[in-house]
C-alpha cells in the first residue's frame, strides 16, 4: 500500500469500505464503527512504519480495515466465528496488533507504556499512536492516562476519533466540550473567511498554508474557553475531516516530526458509506445480517418467541419504578444494549447514562442509595470487573441498598474472551453484605428484581445471560422470593444436577434424555449463590450419592466451589453424615475463545451432551 501514489488512497478506501459491507452483510460483525475509520486506517499505515510503529486501537471494534490491510483479507469472512479472526485486536493474531483490546479507555495508557519502554531501551525512532473514540474518552482510565502522558514528554500521538457515538450516543461534559470545539463560532467564522479569500479549495497556495498555521495557533484564544487537552500538556491539532485522506496523510506526516505528547482531533461519521448505518449508527453498530445493497436488516423468524433477558429487565424495571418512587436506573453507556433506554424514554428523570465509567456508575449508585433511593445499576458482567473496588468499598462495606443487574453473565459468544462474563460469581462471592442470585428464566428474573427492590440493607447482584429467555408469556405477576432458598425441579435416584441460572434449563433437558434411558436424575435450581440454601443441600447430600454442579461461570471459586466448601464443612461438623461425590461442570481455568454459545458450552464441557455423559459415567 505504501508504494501506491497518495492520490490512489481514496479509491482504495472505497474498495475496503465496500468489502467490509459486502462481507459483514452475511458474516455479522461490528459494522458502523469500522466503516467510520477506513480513511484514518489507510493514512496511519501509509505514514507510519507499522508494525515497528505501534497503533493501539481503543476497544478495537473499529479495526476491521486494519485487519484487512495487515495480511488478513482472505480470513476476514471468518471474523468472530469459532476458529476464525477475533473481532478485536489480539497480539497473538498478528504483529500489527500491538496491544489486545476489547474494553474501552485503555489505549492511551498502553501507548504511553510502550513509548516509555522505547525511551528506556534507547529507541528514539519508533512512534506510538492511540486511536480512541469520544465515547471511550469518557472512561476514567483515559483521563488518568492523559494526565500522566501530558507531562511525560513521551513521543505519543493520541487520535481522538470524534463521531458523537460510542455504541449509544455520547453523553456528558466531554461530549459537550468537543461540540464546543467543533462549533466555536469565532474560530469557524474566521476560518471560513480566510479560506475563501485565499482561494477556496485550492490547497496548494502558500498563503493558505500560512493562514492554516496561523489559525491553529490562534484557535485556543479564539474559542470561548480553554482547550482541555492543551491544559493537560498535549499539543492539540484539529478538528479536521477524518474522511479526507489527503489532509490526514499531510497532517500525520507533519506530526511525525513533532516530539512529545500530541493529540489530533478528527471528525468522522460512524457508518460512513452505508446510508442505513449513517442514519442509525446505534442499530448498525452490530446489525446482524443485512442486505449489502440497501442496508435493510434480514429479519428472523416471525414466530412468537421469548424476549431477550435484557428486554425483560427493561420492561420490568419500568413496572417496578411505577410502583416504587425510590427506584432509579443507571447504566455506563449501554442503555440500548441493556434495555434501560426503555426507562430513559418513559422516565428520563429517573434513568441515567453516565458514560463509559463503570467505577463512577457504582459509586453514583451508592450515593443515591445513601440518600434513600433504590438504584438498579445495570452493567455487563465483564465490564463490572472494572468497578470491583467500588462494590466493596462504597456499597458493601456501607451496607447500601443497591441492585446490580449483571447482563451478559456467562459465555457471550462471538465477542470472545474480553466480553465473556466468567468471573462475577467467583469474585463477588467473597464480598460480605452481598446477595448473589441468578434466574433460570424470565419469570425468575422478574421475581428476583421484585424481591431485590424491597426495603432492606445490603446489595443484591442478579446475573443473567445474553440472549433469549424461556417463556413467550414472560409477563407473569411478580412476587417475593425467599432469599437464599432454592427449589427442587425434578426428583431422581442416585444422581442430582445442582444448578444456578439459565443452565438449569439444559440440566432439565439432560435429565429428560436420561429418563428415556431409564436413568432417574434429580434437578435442583439453587437460585442463590449467596446465601447458599444449605438446608436444601443437606437434603440433596442425604438423598443422592452423586452431585453434578452446573454453572455458566468459572469453576475456580465459583458456584460449584461454594457447594463443595459447604459439604466439606458439613462433613467435618458431622462425620457420620453421608458425603456424596461431586463433579463440577463450568468454565475451566483458561480464557475461552469466541464462537457460538452452544459450541463454547460444549468446548467447556457443560452442554447437554456432556451433562448426559457425565451422569452415565456415575451410574
Amino acid at each position: 500500500m505504501r508504494k501506491l501514489p497518495q492520490s490512489d488512497l481514496p479509491e482504495l478506501a472505497r474498495e475496503i469500505r465496500h468489502y467490509i459491507v459486502d462481507t459483514l452483510a452475511s458474516h455479522p460483525g461490528h459494522l458502523a464503527s469500522s466503516l467510520g475509520t477506513v480513511e484514518l486506517t489507510l493514512a496511519l499505515h501509509y505514514v507510519f512504519n507499522t508494525p515497528y510503529d505501534k497503533i493501539v486501537w481503543d476497544v478495537g471494534h473499529q479495526s476491521y480495515s486494519h485487519k484487512i490491510l495487515t495480511g488478513r483479507r482472505n480470513q476476514f469472512p471468518t471474523i468472530r466465528t469459532f476458529g476464525g479472526l477475533s473481532g478485536f485486536p489480539r497480539m497473538d493474531e498478528s504483529p500489527y496488533d500491538a496491544f489486545g483490546t476489547g474494553h474501552s479507555s485503555t489505549s492511551i495508557s498502553a501507548a504511553l507504556g510502550m513509548a516509555t519502554a522505547a525511551k528506556l531501551q534507547g529507541d528514539s525512532k519508533s512512534h506510538f499512536i492511540a486511536v480512541i473514540g469520544d465515547g471511550s474518552m469518557t472512561g476514567g482510565e483515559a483521563f488518568e492516562a492523559l494526565n500522566n502522558a501530558g507531562v511525560s514528554k513521551a513521543n505519543i500521538l493520541v487520535i481522538l476519533n470524534d463521531n458523537g457515538i460510542s455504541i449509544d450516543k455520547a453523553v456528558g461534559g466531554l461530549s459537550h466540550h468537543l461540540v464546543r470545539i467543533t462549533a466555536s463560532s469565532k474560530y469557524n467564522d474566521l476560518k471560513e473567511k480566510v479560506w475563501h479569500k485565499t482561494g477556496g479549495d485550492n490547497r496548494s497556495t502558500g498563503i493558505q498554508n500560512f493562514y492554516r498555521k496561523t489559525l491553529r495557533s490562534l484557535k485556543s484564544s479564539l474559542m470561548e474557553e480553554s482547550n482541555l487537552f492543551d491544559s493537560l500538556g498535549f499539543r492539540y491539532f484539529g478538528p479536521i475531516d477524518g474522511h479526507d485522506t489527503e489532509m490526514l496523510v499531510d497532517i500525520l506526516t507533519k506530526l511525525k516530526r513533532i516530539k512529545g505528547p500530541k493529540l489530533l482531533h478528527i471528525i468522522t461519521k460512524k457508518g460512513k458509506g452505508l446510508q442505513a448505518a449513517e442514519r442509525n449508527p446505534v442499530t448498525y453498530h452490530a446489525p446482524g445480517k443485512f442486505n449489502a445493497e440497501t442496508g435493510e436488516r434480514v429479519k428472523g423468524s416471525q414466530a412468537a418467541q421469548p424476549l431477550k433477558y435484557q428486554e425483560v429487565f427493561g420492561h420490568t424495571i419500568i413496572e417496578l419504578a411505577k410502583q416504587n418512587a425510590k427506584i432509579v436506573g443507571i447504566t455506563p453507556a449501554m442503555p440500548t444494549g441493556c434495555s434501560l433506554n426503555m426507562m430513559m424514554a418513559q422516565m428520563p428523570d429517573r434513568a441515567f447514562d453516565v458514560g463509559i465509567a463503570e467505577q463512577h456508575a457504582v459509586t453514583f449508585a451508592a450515593g443515591l442509595a445513601a440518600q434513600g433511593m433504590t438504584p438498579f445499576c445495570n452493567i455487563y458482567s465483564s465490564f463490572m470487573q472494572r468497578a470491583y473496588d467500588q462494590v466493596i468499598h462504597d456499597v458493601a462495606l456501607q451496607r447500601l441498598h443497591v441492585v446490580f443487574c449483571l447482563d451478559r453473565a456467562g459465555l457471550v459468544g462471538d465477542d470472545g474472551p474480553t466480553h465473556h462474563g466468567a468471573f462475577d460469581i467467583a469474585s463477588f462471592r467473597a464480598i460480605p453484605n452481598l446477595t448473589i442470585c441468578a434466574p433460570m428464566d424470565d419469570h425468575e428474573l422478574r421475581h428476583m428484581m421484585y424481591t431485590a427492590q424491597l426495603d432492606g440493607k445490603g446489595a443484591t447482584v442478579i446475573r443473567y445471560p445474553r440472549g433469549l429467555s424461556v417463556h413467550v408469556d414472560w409477563k407473569c405477576p411478580m412476587h417475593e422470593l425467599p432469599v437464599g432458598k432454592g427449589r427442587c425441579l425434578r426428583e431422581g435416584g442416585d444422581i442430582a444436577f445442582v444448578t444456578i441460572g439459565h443452565v438449569g434449563n439444559d440440566a432439565m433437558t439432560a435429565a429428560e434424555r436420561l429418563a428415556d434411558e431409564g436413568i432417574a436424575v434429580g434437578v435442583y435450581d439453587m437460585r442463590y449463590v449467596k446465601p447458599l440454601d444449605t438446608s436444601l443441600l443437606d437434603e440433596v447430600a442425604t438423598r443422592y450419592r452423586h452431585i453434578i454442579t452446573v454453572e455458566d461461570g468459572c469453576l475456580e471459586g465459583g458456584f460449584g466451589s461454594a457447594v463443595l466448601e459447604y459439604l466439606q464443612e458439613r462433613q467435618v461438623a458431622h462425620p457420620t453424615m453421608p458425603l456424596p461425590s461431586v463433579v463440577r461442570l463450568g468454565i475451566p481455568d483458561k480464557f475461552i475463545t469466541h464462537g457460538p454459545v452452544p459450541q463454547l458450552h460444549k468446548l467447556c464441557g457443560f452442554d447437554v451432551d456432556t451433562m448426559v455423559e457425565t451422569a452415565r459415567t456415575l451410574r
